[in-house]
């Protein structure tokens, strides 16, 4: 019989039954009647043929039953009355399937949410043609403008210059685009705005969007003519601005906008779901071309490292054109470079070019960043999750396992009938799986809702994430196979324990060897719960007091009271240096005078805003040292260490007096002093930078105390402090105010429509970027952080919840089971205290085992937890002590609630109980 005759037969047997058992009885009636026939003529009557005919075949309804069992759709048939017959029997029961399906929701929930950002940040490619031959030059995330050779001797930013040699002297790739390794913050004046607005900007090469495999939704992309210094100066928009600001208009394609300053003419429109080269909360919302860098300088000089590069290779299968050729090539081109501008480097460092290589990494999801920063914790998060689904796993295969016990009577009825054990087993895992099924389908809704807290948590300070809670279909695929493993697991032991009852002595009433055997797995089962459920709060308690060490610690500033403004200046007709000291004072005394406002501040960024500018110094008649990390640096105005609450240690700070023409001051932090001046002498010495001949330039005035800018976890970096309006000899002004810190008294959030009015009133071209609590500032450095604590804490909570609920249980059940010995001891004599002892000596046992295991365990993953932590030991006693006695009383008290009520049982209905 061909594949699809089979089919056919099948679902006309399944949708036709009376009918196809009415035609294959008549076949199986025919053939017997002619078997019948053929024994006639071998001499015997007809009643003798038909006889031994239904001794050898059987009759006519076991026969038909025979074909049918032996085709699909009698499994399917046979599947089908087992689901219905399930839904029937959960429905009689409301309360053990609530408590099924809501423990299921949250545990499948849990794991959904946690897989549906791991799919969106780990797994998804870049939204673009043929993703899969895109090639990274690097494989770090190194930001975000550096000089000289790199870290590991791996290259991973590249000057212009250096990236139009790679470009034109590697023909493997179709294309090789370049682009800013940061976004920048830009202001844009619409045609019909007043004012400008600040978005975010990135500047990429003109072959970008033909590299990356985009096309536009509206007008075009950039191509390479525009990044030229001749070509009219032109911009490509984001989908999502293009529909929340523009609503849509085509006018916007072909309109003016002012830029920076730079009149660009808006090209076209990205596509929908395009979100540029990085998967990062608030992407570009404009595209512009290298060539419009205002910072002119990066393009001009081979020095400057400041852009990422990907590639895609030509799909060729030429050995020239593998990764692994095309890498070895990119290096041997890059030392090539190097050697050719050798006079941009210092001369210690020529020796290490032939250490300088290029690393070709698969670029399918872009720039890795966003992967690379939550790889760790979001596979903490997954291995927790499913530790709390084992833990409901458990606790669910309990309550079944003591449901089935108490229907022994009826599995025995039904395998005295003649029912199998594989036939009863499956019936049970049918249930099992329908109830994960139901558990699965509710629980998308928590992963959804879940997922979309997730997001909130991980990307807290936001305006736009590019990726959704919204379910995808692996995400479905996900939740859906999850539930079926899910229910097997859950279902397999309970299944098989209740299909062993012997039918005569479950139906004489004394089943207690199966039983005993149910009893001891479910005790196994609540020590299987409090093991993992110790592991988990102790995880929950380590990364929380990690998190709180974090937020508390001393970072050598004060954030009570404090707000940090950010600033967009116009870039093109701007101001020229000899301007900058009337801007910075008109912006302070029109700040000053706004009421709360008790000191003003500005410098090139604040601390821990994610900004980091370091340089090489050169301390005035000793050797150089390049030791370690180069010294981190800053400008600042009058005021700032004041302002941010930075305590002065020795000498002076930076004042009123240290401006152009002023012998020139610096003050440095403690670290600073300690590695150049160990002796304590560096009031009064003097270094430079860029040069030797430059190490007179700055004469130390002041120490303050250390603050920490760039790490939260380690020391703070080494960090000398310039004035705002003072450089180095020959050097013009680098880096402008872009941040000024306040210090408010009183509700600081209501001194911001004064502050951006008195912004306004120095230059109403300036556009205010932001303006946040210093609090804020500091706690986004905490994100990730913070997102595994408090899910860790949930997922603590939901541990605790539900191996107090195991063990009520199990409690509850062999109380039920043993009334009746309960009521003969306390007919002998035995008080209500000695039932009580007797029911939770039991408890106390299980927990005690269950903490005996899972402590061990509890230190092995506080071992794996230590990179996580701050200043708070993988093993401290105190707290593992203080989880294990919270989960101890949690889960006594649990267990003493049946407990009491076995004590309070009458003798004579508990000897009448059975």
């Amino acid at each position: 019989m061909s594949f699809l005759r089979k089919i056919t037969r099948g679902l006309r047997s399944l949708f036709r039954k009376e009918q196809f058992d009415r035609e294959l009885s008549e076949e199986l009636s025919t053939f017997a009647e002619l078997a019948a026939q053929e024994k006639i003529k071998q001499g015997m009557t007809r009643q003798e043929a038909l006889r031994a005919v239904r001794l050898e075949r059987g009759t006519v309804e076991i026969a038909r039953e025979e074909v049918r069992s032996a085709t699909w759709e009698s499994f399917v048939e046979g599947l089908w009355r087992d689901i219905r017959f399930a839904l029937r029997s959960l429905r009689k029961s409301p309360g053990f399937t609530a408590v099924v399906v809501l423990t299921l929701t949250l545990g499948i929930g849990a794991n959904t949410a946690i897989f549906t950002l791991i799919n969106a940040v780990m797994l998804q490619k870049l939204p673009v043609r043929n993703p899969e031959q895109l090639y990274r030059l690097g494989d770090n995330n190194n930001c975000c403008v550096m000089v000289g050779l790199q870290n590991d001797d791996s290259f991973v930013l590249y000057s212009y210059s250096l990236y139009e040699y790679l470009r034109d002297h590697t023909p493997q790739f179709e294309q090789l685009a370049a682009f800013e390794s940061y976004i920048s913050d830009i202001s844009v004046r619409s045609p019909h705005d007043a004012s400008a607005e600040p978005y975010k900007g990135e500047f990429v090469s003109g072959n970008y969007f033909q590299t990356l495999g985009v096309g536009a939704s509206f007008g075009r992309l950039l191509i390479p003519q525009d990044d030229s210094q001749a070509a009219p100066r032109v911009a490509v928009i984001s989908y999502r601005l293009w529909q929340q600001r523009f609503g849509f208009s085509r006018a916007v394609i072909g309109s003016t906008f002012d830029i920076g300053g730079v009149p660009y003419t808006i090209a076209g429109v990205a596509p929908p779901q395009f979100y540029g080269d990085t998967l990062r909360s608030d992407p570009p919302d404009f595209w512009l071309p290298l060539v419009g860098e205002p910072e002119k300088w990066r393009l001009e000089s081979p020095n400057p490292e400041w852009l990422y590069l990907i590639g895609r290779l030509k799909p060729d299968s030429k050995p020239e054109f593998t990764p692994a050729s095309v890498q070895a090539q990119l290096t041997g081109e890059l030392q090539q470079w190097l050697n050719a501008h050798r006079d941009i480097f210092e001369k210690r460092d020529w020796d290490q070019i032939p250490r300088q290589h290029i690393t070709l990494t698969a670029a399918a999801r872009g720039v890795e960043q966003m992967q690379t920063d939550y790889a760790l914790g979001l596979r903490l998060l997954a291995a927790l999750s499913v530790l709390l689904l084992m833990i409901a796993c458990a606790n669910i295969a309990n309550l079944l396992l003591a449901r089935g016990s108490a229907n022994q009577s009826q599995m025995a009825v039904r395998l005295a009938m003649g029912g199998t054990r594989l036939r009863l087993m499956q019936q049970l895992l049918t249930e099992s799986v329908i109830l994960s099924l139901v558990g699965g389908l509710s629980g998308l809704y928590v992963a959804y809702v879940g997922g979309h807290a997730l997001l909130l948590l991980a990307f807290r300070g936001a305006n736009y994430i590019p990726i959704s809670a919204r379910p995808s279909l692996p995400v479905l695929l996900f939740a859906v196979g999850l539930s079926l493993i899910t229910g097997i697991v859950f279902g397999i032991a309970p299944a098989w324990m209740n299909s062993r009852s012997d039918p005569a002595e479950a139906l004489r009433g004394s089943g207690r060897a199966n039983s005993e055997k149910s009893s001891k797995l479910q005790k196994s089962l609540i020590v299987v719960q409090v093991a993992m459920s110790i592991m988990l709060l102790v995880g929950a308690a380590l990364l929380t007091s990690s998190l709180r060490n974090l937020e508390k610690q001393n970072f050598g500033f004060v954030t009570e009271g404090r707000l940090i403004v950010d600033l967009i200046y116009p870039e093109a007709g701007g101001y020229a240096d000899s301007q900058l000291p009337a801007l910075y004072r008109g912006l302070q005394t029109s700040l000053s005078q706004i009421p709360g406002v008790q000191s003003v501040a500005l410098s090139t960024y604040s601390p821990l805003d994610g900004d980091n500018w370091n340089e090489w110094v050169y301390i005035e008649g000793r050797p150089a040292d390049f030791t370690g990390v180069a010294p981190s640096w800053l400008r600042v105005g009058p005021h700032y260490f004041e302002t941010v609450g930075t305590r002065l240690l020795q000498g002076r700070v930076i004042d009123e007096r240290d401006v152009p023409g002023a012998p020139r001051a610096a003050v440095v932090n403690e670290t600073f002093a300690r590695k150049y001046f160990p002796k304590g002498d560096a009031i009064g010495q003097h270094f430079g930078t860029n040069d030797v001949k430059n190490s007179g330039a700055f004469e130390i005035v002041g120490i303050v105390e250390d603050a920490k800018y760039q790490d939260t976890r380690g020391p703070a970096y080494p960090t000398f402090f310039w004035p705002l309006l003072q450089v180095p000899p020959g050097e013009p002004l680098r880096g402008w105010a872009r941040t000024i810190e306040l210090n408010v008294a009183g509700r600081s959030e209501n001194v911001e429509p004064a502050v951006r009015q008195a912004i306004a009133g120095v230059d109403p071209r300036i556009t205010v970027l932001k303006v946040q609590s210093f609090g804020e500032q500091v706690a986004l450095n905490f994100n990730q952080e913070r997102l595994i604590a408090r899910l860790t804490e949930l997922f603590g909570a939901l541990a605790l919840i539900l191996a107090c609920l195991g063990l009520y249980g199990l409690t509850a059940y062999s109380v039920a089971r043993r009334t009746n010995e309960i009521g003969i001891r306390m007919a002998l004599g035995a008080d209500r205290g000695n039932v009580l002892g007797l029911v939770l000596r039991s408890a106390v046992a299980q927990v005690g085992l269950g903490l005996a295991i899972g402590i061990p365990a509890a230190l092995a993953g506080g071992h794996l937890l230590a990179s996580q932590l701050y200043r708070v030991k993988s093993y401290d006693p105190v707290i593992l002590g203080a989880t294990a006695l919270i989960l101890a009383a949690s889960a006594i008290l649990a267990a003493s609630v049946p407990a009491r009520r076995a004590s309070r049982v009458d003798p004579i209905i508990a000897l009448r109980h059975e």
